[in-house]
């Protein structure tokens, strides 16, 4: 027992203490350490809120505004529960875009980008769950409409669907089945950021140079970069306090703090924000099926990233072009999230299909024709230059 104890504390003091670390790491790399923050927040607020919420189609609302007016501190747990779900997307959507930037998604990191990208489809089918626990307005037609997307799925999409309800419509066996899934997939994604995390350890943290120094690996993780998260984490907190005590209800739904009524369809049925982006995508092809395909596909691209973009130099520091239509790219996905807020009429229709056709476009042609582009222009003189430039020794690689 005192042996297996022993080598615990040498996994984790490896871990934190002697892991090697680039010298070079900056800020965008601590929002890996707030994604896990997140989630351990959800954990635990989650737990408690499941003491008190009672998943029963006509419990649920009373008991979630039980747990604001009569548990003591209860309102806070829950608009902690609520914040925190926002902010941890912002943390997985900037880190996902930093590994773009960055190139951490090439070998020898692939497995590190599939896990993550798992993660971050297992979060995107919690947060729908939990979306729904309040049994509000827009919770039921939210349901409603998401899951009846699997009806397009030829022969078997019916099935899918009643399967899903427990019946005939969203009703009390539905609201018990998305609980239960809401409660279990968070400690599943918690193992899979520990396979995350493991598997970055096995091959270490990529820089934003995208290059390695022979005979440098750089410092060990502490007592540097020790310091310098628990700098990040406080304006991390500093940052989820302001929406949390200032602004709680800024990111939510007001027709969610109206009972759900199946006879009354709310003039506008929208996601959260974060689901916004793919409900614009969703929603410009007038066919289901063909939405439900175009929807799938937008997210299981990210799986075909690295070999999609495999560029000469991994890091778009040193690809202007590339930097240029990533942040077009970047912009793209805003405008998708605010084509998605808004009533499915014209122009916003017509918009959302264009930058669909954009943000396709990204992944399949333009980038991969600016890689192309780029690899045929970087000389050795071009690359030796730069590395002198920036290091000033040739003994970079």
């Amino acid at each position: 027992m005192r042996g297996r104890l022993k080598k615990l504390v040498m996994i984790i003091y490896k871990a934190l203490i002697e892991y090697p670390t680039p010298f070079n790491l900056t800020y965008y790399w601590n929002f890996g350490l707030y994604s896990l923050l997140c989630l351990l927040i959800q954990i635990g607020t989650g737990l408690f809120l499941a003491m008190h919420y009672s998943p029963d189609m006509d419990l649920a609302f009373s008991s979630v505004e039980n747990i604001n007016r009569n548990v003591e501190y209860g309102f806070y747990i829950r608009y902690v529960h609520a914040t925190v779900a926002s902010v941890f997307f912002i943390c997985v959507y900037i880190h996902t875009l930093r590994n773009i930037y960055y190139g951490s998604f090439l070998s020898p990191r692939r497995v590190v980008w599939v896990v993550g990208v798992v993660i971050l489809i297992l979060m995107i089918i919690t947060a729908f769950l939990g979306y729904v626990l309040p049994w509000g307005q827009m919770s039921l037609w939210g349901a409603t409409v998401i899951t009846n997307l699997f009806s397009a799925i030829p022969l078997f999409g019916t099935d899918i669907v009643q399967w899903l309800w427990g019946g005939f419509s969203v009703d009390k066996a539905t609201l018990k089945r998305f609980f239960g899934l809401h409660f279990f997939l968070p400690f599943v994604i918690l193992g899979l950021v520990l396979i995350h995390i493991y598997f970055l350890h096995l091959v270490g943290s990529n820089n934003r140079m995208g290059i390695t120094i022979r005979g440098d690996t750089g410092g060990s993780f502490s007592p540097h970069y020790t310091i310098k998260d628990l700098h990040g984490v406080f304006l991390f907190f500093l940052f989820t306090a302001g929406f949390l005590f200032f602004a709680p209800n800024f990111l939510g739904h007001p027709d969610n703090y109206i009972p759900a009524n199946p006879l009354s369809t709310p003039e506008h049925i929208v996601p959260e924000w974060y689901f916004l982006p793919f409900y614009a995508i969703l929603r410009s092809i007038p066919d289901k099926m063909g939405g439900v395909f175009i929807l799938a596909a937008a997210i299981l691209t990210l799986f075909l990233l690295p070999v999609l973009h495999n560029p000469a130099r991994r890091s778009m520091r040193w690809r202007p072009v590339s930097a240029a239509a990533f942040w077009y790219f970047v912009v793209t996905c805003l405008l998708l999230g605010f084509f998605g807020s808004q009533p499915v009429e014209s122009p916003f229709n017509q918009l959302g299909a264009v930058f669909t056709v954009v943000y396709f476009l990204y992944f399949y042609i333009v980038a991969p024709l600016i890689i192309e582009m780029e690899s045929a222009v970087w000389t050795p003189q071009y690359s030796e230059y730069l590395q002198r430039w920036v290091f000033g020794n040739p003994n970079v690689v």
